[in-house]
C-alpha cells in the first residue's frame, strides 16, 4: 500500500529533512514490489505551497527518493506511491495541489466512471490532470469545499460521505493540508493510519526528532524542542503515544496544534470492496510488505 506521512509544526516555521526511500540496493529485500513514485509537499514560511515529486518509471529515478530533501515550512505531507491506477509519470504522483491545498491518498476506489460523472456535475473535472482515483477524490473534496464557502471540514465530510454511498471502496485514507491546518481521515478499517500528538510535549522532549521506516524518514532539529503533530501509516519510532485512528475518524489539527476528532463515517461503505475482489496487480500494490523501523 502507499505510505503517508503528515507533519504539522504549528505556527513557527521549522526545517525538516526527508528521505523517501532507503538505499536502492536494499529495496528488493524489503518489499515484493518496488514503489512507483515518491513526493513531498510543504507550505513554506510565507504560506506558499511547494511540491517536490518524482515517478519511479525507471530504476534510476530512485536517486530522487534516496537523497535528502531539506524543506522549511509549517505543514508537510510525504507520500510513497504503489500504483493502482494511472501511468508512472509526475501527473499521477502524490501529493496533489488544488485551490492552494495539498493532498495525498492511500487506498483504492472503483466506479471511476460514476465519480467522473459527479466531477462534471459539480464542475471540478478540469482539476483532474492525471489518471488516478486519488486526484479524482481530491477534485470532489475541492468541489464540496467550494460549495460550502471554504469550510474544509464540512467539505471533506460531504465529499467522503458521497463516496461512501456511491462508489465501491477498498480504502480511503487521506491527508489534506493548508499552511495553518491539517486534516486526516482513516476509512474504513482496511488500512491503518496513526497519529502522534506531541502538542503537549513540554515534559517529554526527545533528544532528537528522528522518525523512520524503510519507506519514509523524517528528521528535524527544530522539533526536538517544539511541539508538533504527526500522522503516518505505521508507527515510526518507539514513542508510546502513537494512536491508531478509528475507522471513519476525521482529525483536524489547527494552527495552535489543537487536535479535534469527529466520527464522520460510523458505518462501512455501501459497497465495501474485499481483497478478493481486487485485481492481482491492485492486490500486490495494496499489500506490499511494509518497511520495518530501523
Amino acid at each position: 500500500m502507499c505510505r503517508l506521512f503528515g507533519l504539522h509544526a504549528g505556527t513557527d516555521v521549522c526545517t525538516a529533512t526527508f528521505w523517501l526511500l532507503d538505499a536502492p540496493d536494499s529495496l528488493a529485500e524489503q518489499s515484493r514490489r518496488n514503489p512507483d513514485g515518491t513526493g513531498v509537499g510543504v507550505f513554506d514560511g510565507h504560506g506558499r505551497p511547494q511540491l517536490d515529486k518524482q515517478p519511479m518509471a525507471a530504476w534510476e529515478d530512485a536517486a530522487f527518493a534516496t537523497e535528502a530533501h531539506d524543506l522549511t515550512g509549517t505543514t508537510f505531507i510525504a507520500h510513497v506511491r504503489y500504483a493502482t491506477t494511472g501511468s508512472l509519470d509526475v501527473r499521477n504522483t502524490h501529493p496533489f495541489l488544488q485551490d492552494g491545498r495539498i493532498f495525498a491518498h492511500n487506498g483504492v476506489l472503483e466506479g471511476l466512471d460514476v465519480l467522473d460523472d459527479r466531477l462534471r456535475e459539480v464542475g471540478t473535472d478540469d482539476l483532474v490532470l492525471g489518471d488516478t482515483d486519488s486526484e479524482r477524490v481530491f477534485g470532489l473534496i475541492t468541489a464540496s469545499i467550494r460549495a460550502l464557502d471554504g469550510d474544509v471540514t464540512a467539505g471533506l465530510t460531504d465529499a467522503v460521505r458521497w463516496l461512501a454511498a456511491n462508489v465501491p471502496i477498498y480504502a480511503l485514507n487521506v491527508l489534506l493540508s493548508t499552511a495553518t491546518d491539517m486534516w486526516a481521515l482513516r476509512y474504513p478499517q482496511t488500512h491503518e493510519l496513526y497519529i502522534l500528538d506531541r502538542s503537549d510535549d513540554a515534559a517529554t522532549r526527545a533528544p532528537t526528532f528522528d522518525m523512520c521506516t524503510n519507506r519514509i524518514h523524517a528528521r528535524s532539529e527544530h522539533l526536538c524542542t517544539r511541539p508538533s503533530v504527526v500522522f503516518a501509516t505505521e508507527r515510526m519510532d518507539d514513542d508510546p503515544r502513537w494512536r491508531l485512528l478509528e475507522p471513519g475518524d476525521l482529525v483536524h489539527v489547527d494552527a495552535a496544534l489543537r487536535v479535534d476528532h469527529q466520527l464522520i463515517l460510523p458505518d462501512p461503505p455501501a459497497h465495501l470492496l474485499r481483497r478478493a475482489e481486487l485485481s492481482a496487480p491492485v492486490q500486490e500494490a495494496q499489500h506490499a510488505l511494509p518497511g520495518a523501523r530501523r
